[in-house]
């Protein structure tokens, strides 16, 4: 059965994703001893989960404590989130790792097209002194569908850098500069000139590397230095196995197999609905992933988020009492 499934995610239609989605809990509800025991506390009857807004979402912090895994397997890889000396990591154990190649890939080309058009810059300092890092599998891997000479990570290096884009604007060839925040800070402060062939994508991440600032006024700084119009923008975390994309203003979409909904602030259970006429919601992100089949595909997440009525998404914070982990740091105005 669960192969079954997982042959229909990436091709689910806006229509059949609730059914997808329902059919997934089900599965997930039988083989993943975490999510059935989060579900039987809560005293929810599988059988009354008729659609995706009675659906249980395991908060993320289960990560830390537990294998969230739905079935019995021996995982191709284990990722592990930033996470703090305190709180300690989230550990995700994924069977497959090429499903979430698919994901990502089959993602990437929905929003940016072949990677083989790019030349793909990974500046993910912070992300490449530790090991199993979802982010550094995903660039890496993206920068091998590159097959550009130039494609690659750079880290302390930043006038190599800085050359090399050049180099591209010069040429006009089309450049992916992917960045922790605090990374393409650096660069944007010591080097700055048109970069009209690049587009800049920040993944989130401070880490106290430098003082916090909104999301809107780092855009601004990185938009100045480059002569750019929009900063684009990567909304993914460690527990998923697929991403959001921003192409600027901090409003985020999401491939056709996840889906982003809101929970109330002071009831975890309720879903808040899409408003009406012009109306928008602001709750906490509950993230449907149908592609994390194998673990758990309903996450309640520790973000403050926005749904608009065209289907777009907004990040606007993390709740207080929530971990401070190396992406999402940062805060809209």
């Amino acid at each position: 059965m669960i192969c079954e499934l997982e042959d229909k995610i990436f091709d689910v239609q806006e229509q059949d994703f609730q059914q997808l989605a329902l059919e997934i809990f089900n599965l997930q509800y039988s083989h993943n001893g975490v999510y059935r025991a989060f579900t039987d506390a809560l005293r929810i009857d599988p059988r009354t989960v008729n659609n995706v807004a009675s659906i249980p979402f395991l908060p993320v912090s289960f990560f830390k404590n537990h294998e969230v895994v739905t079935g019995t397997f021996t995982p191709d890889v284990i990722f592990e989130s930033s996470g703090t000396t305190q709180t300690g990591n989230s550990r995700h154990i994924v069977k497959s790792a090429g499903l979430y190649r698919k994901s990502f890939s089959r993602c990437f080309e929905l929003f940016y097209g072949l990677a083989k058009n790019w030349c793909i810059i990974g500046l993910l300092p912070s992300y490449l002194e530790r090991k199993n890092s979802s982010l550094v599998m995903m660039v890496n891997e993206l920068i091998g569908q590159s097959g550009h000479a130039d494609s690659g990570f750079y880290l302390d290096d930043l006038e190599k850098l800085a050359d090399l884009l050049k180099a591209n604007q010069r040429a006009s060839q089309k450049t992916l500069l992917i960045g922790v925040t605090f990374a393409l800070l650096d660069l944007a402060e010591k080097f700055q000139f048109p970069l009209h062939h690049t587009t800049v994508m920040e993944t989130g991440g401070m880490k106290g590397r430098r003082k916090e600032i909104t999301r809107e006024e780092m855009h601004k700084n990185l938009k100045a230095a480059w002569s750019l119009n929009a900063i684009h923008s990567e909304y993914g975390m460690t527990e998923l196995l697929s991403q959001g994309y921003s192409f600027g203003e901090g409003l985020f979409k999401c491939p056709p197999w996840m889906k982003i909904i809101l929970r109330d602030e002071d009831d975890p259970l309720t879903v808040k609905e899409r408003g009406e006429g012009r109306r928008e919601r602001s709750g906490l992100i509950n993230v449907i992933d149908l592609a994390n089949i194998h673990s758990c595909s309903f996450i309640a997440t520790d973000d403050i988020g926005k749904l608009h009525n065209n289907g777009t998404f907004e990040v606007l914070g993390r709740m207080d009492s929530s971990d401070v982990r190396g992406c999402s740091l940062m805060y809209t105005s």
